[in-house]
């Protein structure tokens, strides 16, 4: 299929750059896992799983069940997802593009052999081995540049600082179990409230701010995993229902990639 990009992934970042691919003219499937685990779902495709379809901003995504109605919603010109997470229907529908959008901080399975032009986001890719391009993913000075030999900047754990926040605006799980909302996204919360439980176990909130995300409730959670992000900016309200400045910069950085190669190969041709 002409114009075909395959993007693993439908996180919020993820969606930034699956918003702008279909934008700029290019049909868009979205292989994603059974049960994805995006916090900031009111922006993020990946919750089409979950409710059928999705809108971020004014894109709809929609869930196809078999690749014949992947096929039928692309054909239709709309953001399509498949539940793959093996990534089986790259060989089906032979994308142009491959993009791994799933930012495990590792390679999970994606090669240069998938397509004739091969993205990756941010760390754990080496690009001009596994990849065409690697993207880099880190808030700075360096993010969305396009990177066509080596790798993104190391994964540091620490989220990027806003008003002088960090590592406080996350907050991970600390047991194995069932996510329970007490709060709900776009919350205002106070330091030390309670916005959820982990089975029995209360989840406070690290700082006062909004509730920008938040797991999905009835999520089984394992212990250390990521599960609420609290913004500092309390007026930032409008902010948590569309795609972000980072989620936007990286997916300049795979247009440019997109564009660069197929030119410079048509050249080479």
């Amino acid at each position: 299929m002409k114009d075909l990009v395959i993007v693993r992934g439908g996180g919020d970042i993820a969606t930034g750059t699956i918003y702008k691919l279909f934008k700029c003219g290019f049909k868009v499937l979205i292989l994603e896992i059974e049960k994805p685990s995006a916090i900031r779902r009111n922006v993020a495709f990946c919750e089409a799983i979950y409710d059928t379809q999705k809108q971020v901003e004014d894109v709809t995504c929609y869930l196809a069940h078999d690749y014949d109605e992947a096929k039928q919603f692309l054909m239709e010109n709309k953001v399509t997802l498949l539940i793959d997470p093996e990534a089986k229907a790259i060989d089906y529908f032979k994308p142009e593009v491959v993009v791994d959008a799933i930012l495990a901080k590792k390679n999970l399975g994606t090669t240069k052999e998938m397509a004739p032009i091969t993205i990756a986001l941010g760390p754990g890719f080496m690009a001009g081995k596994d990849v065409d391009v690697v993207i880099e993913t880190m808030r700075g000075h360096k993010l969305g540049r396009t990177i066509y030999q080596g790798t993104a900047l190391k994964n540091t754990g620490v989220p990027g600082v806003i008003k002088g926040y960090g590592k406080e605006r996350v907050i991970h799980s600390p047991n194995a179990g069932t996510v329970k909302h007490v709060r709900h996204l776009t919350d205002i919360v106070k330091k030390g409230e309670v916005i959820a439980y982990v089975d029995q176990t209360p989840i406070y909130a690290t700082m006062d701010g909004l509730l920008r995300g938040l797991i999905k409730e009835g999520f089984v959670v394992t212990q250390g995993f990521k599960m609420a992000d609290i913004d500092p900016r309390e007026d930032e309200y409008e902010n948590c229902f569309t795609i972000s400045d980072k989620a936007r910069c990286i997916a300049g950085g795979v247009i440019e990639a997109i564009f660069y190669l197929k030119g410079h190969r048509n050249d080479l041709s």
